[in-house]
């Protein structure tokens, strides 16, 4: 199983970036999805995630900015940033659960996204 993201680069603040992670290979029902971010020496921080139903739940820094979401049928989940702001610079990670009753979860590669003042 792979999860390819895609999406990020260099934008100015108040900006928009929309990031993309499809996941293929050979899996059942994914379970919930989410995006996560890291800067260097820090740990890696839940963004936000969403459930197989659409149940969506973010972190209290992007409420209000930052848009979730999936296409169950392209194994694919979203994440729409909008007003960027320049701590908001980091590599995004997504990732998805196995199945709805796993613990176990797929990683993809990470994107970087950097907002400059």
């Amino acid at each position: 199983v792979q999860l390819q993201a895609s999406g990020g680069g260099l934008v100015q603040a108040g900006g928009s970036l929309t990031l993309s992670c499809a996941v293929s290979g050979r899996f059942d029902r994914l379970g919930d999805m989410a995006w996560y971010r890291q800067i260097p020496g820090k740990q890696r921080d839940l963004v936000a995630e969403i459930s197989r139903y659409g149940g969506t739940s973010y972190a209290d820094s992007v409420k209000g900015r930052f848009l979730i979401s999936r296409d169950t049928a392209k194994n694919t989940v979203y994440l729409q940033m909008n007003s960027l702001k320049p701590e908001d610079t980091a590599v995004y990670y997504c990732n998805a659960q196995r199945s709805a009753t796993s613990s176990f979860v797929y990683w993809g590669q990470g994107t970087q996204v950097t907002v400059s003042s």
